[in-house]
């Protein structure tokens, strides 16, 4: 039996699967890492830690694997979107990596635009200038920490820092450069022109490959370190939602995906370069060649129900905090939340917004509080959903992954709010299993993606929309959308009392 790897590096851990030809996870390991908030809007890690824990987390999968090694025959990754690693010309990290949810470059988005223009930005990119993307983060290092910059060589994306650490090759892949503001996303290229607009070299950009391209061997000291085979092929892997999508089969016209992890987002599948979104959702490269996707993002989803319970439940279990929330009514007895912690991303790119529970009185108990939160995170995915339709597209089926999709009633929730049929996988894995299925297809082991694809995912059980809830939802939902205008102000006011 042959096997591949499938590395998924996330914004809290890293998960490590091994998978057979059968589609079978048949082991897997996750470690996790800190991260670092400074000030205010901050978020930050250290590279070397997502390099250590992948290293601890192969070496126990190794150990604990009864099979030959040789017959691993390949890994290849997922990785978070979005995050700034810069690398000097020795290929040695200058600072912590900035990651996809720090909203310092406020200033920066708006200078984007003013350099590029709003409309030209969009031609090129086929996306809005918001603070967690990668071209900001580059500009407010060079204009805040110039001395570092003045050092910079190469920048990187976390997963591509990770690849180069078990390679010693530097590359990048097109979903995950279509999330930086620098690829011209339809032509698969970096922008000679963003970059000679913001006086960068264009070799500032690591090389491009396709995500199952292979891009060298696992090196001799990580081979030594991980007890893997110095013959194991790397292949370039993708970025999360790209591989979250491969993992979930979104791979064809009318396919959409949930994916609730840390953020979430709603995913679907574009044949074409060229729909008009007007920057209202994103648009990126997918990890199937030549294919696109569409997107839009909750930034604090499964962040919100794990703040929640860090706050108010510290000393419960995630299944104990929301066991009996199926007992609480629709719209959890008059408690709408809005999951704005560290700001939004759609369809409002605002950095300043933040979370409210709206409705709160004496007779409200934590379940109906817990039930609030799921509840606000959904509305929140929903409202990704509505562009899409808005759009005509047609959205009937979700294939739900990640957090969302741990609990019954938070499945059927999502049924009734998008009005729409969920089907749950048999691991919702998404992006780890779309990382192996990439691994898998670089190996030669089927002609396709959608082959494998076939063989690695399958359904386990499909949630309905019950037509009453869908009606309570849907009343509930405008209310939600009215709280971000009714606050807005009063957050503008409050942020100069934040840290």
């Amino acid at each position: 039996m042959k096997y591949v790897i499938g590395v998924d590096l996330g914004t809290s851990a890293v998960k490590v699967i091994l998978m057979d030809q059968q589609g079978t996870i048949t082991q897997e390991v996750s470690k996790s890492y800190p991260l670092i908030h400074e000030k205010s809007g901050y978020s930050e890690q250290e590279p070397e830690q997502w390099v250590e824990k992948t290293r601890e987390g192969l070496a126990e999968l190794v150990q604990q694997f009864q099979g030959n090694v040789a017959d691993i025959e390949g890994i290849s990754f997922s990785g978070q979107m979005h995050g700034l690693v810069l690398l000097d010309e020795s290929n040695h990290v200058l600072r912590n990596a900035i990651l996809w949810n720090d909203v310092r470059t406020t200033k920066q988005c708006q200078q984007i635009y003013d350099v590029v223009g709003t409309e030209r930005l969009l031609e090129i990119t086929k996306n809005p200038a918001l603070e967690g993307f990668t071209l900001p983060k580059i500009l407010w290092v060079k204009e805040n920490e110039p001395q570092i910059f003045e050092k910079a060589s190469v920048f990187m994306l976390p997963k591509d820092y990770l690849r180069y650490r078990m390679t010693g090759n530097i590359h990048s892949e097109y979903s995950d450069a279509a999330g930086t503001l620098l690829l011209n996303v339809g032509e698969k290229t970096w922008s000679k022109e963003i970059c000679h607009l913001f006086d960068l070299d264009v070799d500032f950009c690591p090389p491009l490959v396709e995500s199952h391209d292979c891009v060298g061997q696992i090196n001799e000291e990580f081979a030594q370190q991980t007890g893997l085979s110095s013959e194991t092929k790397v292949f370039a892997g993708g970025a999360d939602n790209a591989c979250g999508a491969i993992g979930s089969g979104i791979l064809a016209e009318g396919n959409t995906l949930c994916s609730v992890g840390t953020s979430g987002v709603v995913l679907s599948y574009e044949e074409r370069n060229d729909r008009d979104f007007s920057g209202k959702v994103h648009y990126f490269n997918h990890g199937k060649e030549d294919a696109f996707y569409t997107m839009g993002v909750t930034l604090a989803a499964g962040y919100s129900l794990s703040w929640f319970k860090d706050v108010f439940a510290e000393n419960e279990s995630f299944e104990a905090l929301l066991d009996g929330i199926d007992q609480v009514a629709v719209g959890s007895n008059g408690l709408l939340f809005t999951p704005y912690l560290v700001g939004e991303r759609t369809p409002h790119a605002d950095p300043t917004i933040r979370a409210s529970f709206i409705g709160m009185e004496g007779s409200h108990s934590k379940k109906d509080f817990a039930r609030a939160v799921i509840e606000g995170i959904t509305f929140s995915l929903n409202e990704s959903i509505d562009i899409f339709r808005e759009s005509g597209k047609e959205i009937n089926t979700v294939i739900s992954i990640g957090g969302g999709a741990k609990n019954d009633t938070w499945l059927q929730i999502q049924a009734d709010v998008f009005n729409a049929k969920i089907i749950k996988l048999k691991s919702e894995q998404g992006p780890g299993i779309g990382a192996a299925i990439l691994a898998a297809y670089g190996a030669g082991w089927a002609n396709t993606l959608e082959e494998i694809a076939d063989i690695f995912i399958q359904p386990e059980k499909i949630y309905e929309p019950i037509p009453e809830n869908v009606e309570k939802y849907s009343q509930l939902f405008t209310l939600y959308k009215d709280v971000y205008n009714q606050t807005k102000s009063l957050n503008e006011g409050l942020k100069a009392f934040r840290k």
